[in-house]
C-alpha cells in the first residue's frame, strides 16, 4: 500500500477503536454502529482505498460529485447522501444515493416518490435541534412539526423511514443535543415503529453521539485528513 493508503488505513483504525471504546463505556456492541465514511471533496481513489479495507458505506454532500464517484466503485458500495437537497438534483440523487440522511421538505419527499417508480429507497428525516430564537440555522423539521412530517411521508410509496438524523447546533453541548434526538426518536416509535435508528456525530462529537445511542455516525476529517 502506498502512503496515503497507508495513512488511511492507520487513521480508519484509530476511528475503529474510539468507536470501540465509546461502546464500551456505553455498555453498547459496536456492531451496533455503522461508520460511514464522508468522502465529500476526495477523490475516488481514496474510496477505493477504504473500499479494499473493507468498508462499504460512504457519504456525500454533492449530487455531481458523488454520482461520479458512485459509478467508479462496485456496485455492493452503499451511498449515503447527506447534504442540503436541491429539487433540481433529485432525479439524480434517486439514482445513485441508497440512503437518504437529510430529509426535511414534504415537497422533497413528494418528489422522491414520483421518482422511485418500481424501488425504495431509506431515508431518515432530519430534525431540528437550533434553539428557538434562531439558533444556529442547520436545517432540519421542527420537533412540533414532526408527528404531520412523519405521517405524509410514511403514506408515500417507497420512502422506507428508517430513522431521524440531526447535526448538533455550534455553541451547544453536543451530548445534550444528541439525547434529545434519541428522546424524540423514542417518542416517535411509538406511532412509527420503523424508526428505529439514530444518525449523529461526527468527527468532533461522534462518542457523545454513541453515548446517546446512534446507531451511524457520519465521520469524514478522523479518517482522510483536511482537504
Amino acid at each position: 500500500m502506498n502512503e496515503r493508503g497507508d495513512f488511511i488505513a492507520a487513521s480508519l483504525q484509530g476511528v475503529k477503536e474510539r468507536i470501540h471504546i465509546a461502546c464500551h463505556k456505553a455498555g453498547r456492541d459496536p456492531m451496533e454502529i455503522t461508520l460511514i465514511s464522508v468522502t465529500k471533496n476526495f477523490p475516488a481513489s481514496d474510496v477505493q482505498i477504504l473500499y479494499d479495507l473493507g468498508e462499504r458505506n460512504f457519504g456525500e454532500n454533492r449530487d455531481q460529485e458523488a454520482r461520479e464517484k458512485s459509478a467508479a466503485l462496485p456496485s455492493d458500495a452503499i451511498w449515503h447522501f447527506q447534504g442540503h437537497i436541491q429539487s433540481k438534483k433529485l432525479r439524480s440523487i434517486t439514482g445513485w444515493a441508497d440512503v437518504i440522511h437529510s430529509l426535511d421538505d414534504l415537497s422533497h419527499a413528494s418528489k422522491i416518490a414520483g421518482l422511485l417508480l418500481e424501488k425504495s429507497l431509506s431515508v431518515f428525516v432530519q430534525v431540528s435541534l437550533d434553539a428557538p430564537d434562531g439558533g444556529d440555522g442547520r436545517g432540519g423539521v421542527e420537533p412540533a412539526r414532526l408527528t404531520e412530517f412523519l405521517r405524509e411521508c410514511a403514506r408515500l410509496p417507497g420512502l422506507e423511514l428508517q430513522g431521524l438524523m440531526a447535526v448538533a447546533p455550534l455553541a451547544h453541548d453536543p451530548a445534550e443535543a444528541f439525547f434529545h434526538l434519541a428522546a424524540l426518536r423514542r417518542e416517535f416509535a411509538v406511532e412509527f415503529p420503523q424508526l428505529v435508528s439514530l444518525s449523529c456525530g461526527m468527527s468532533g462529537d461522534f462518542e457523545a453521539a454513541i453515548a446517546a445511542g446512534a446507531t451511524h455516525i457520519r465521520v469524514g476529517s478522523s479518517i482522510l485528513g483536511s482537504r
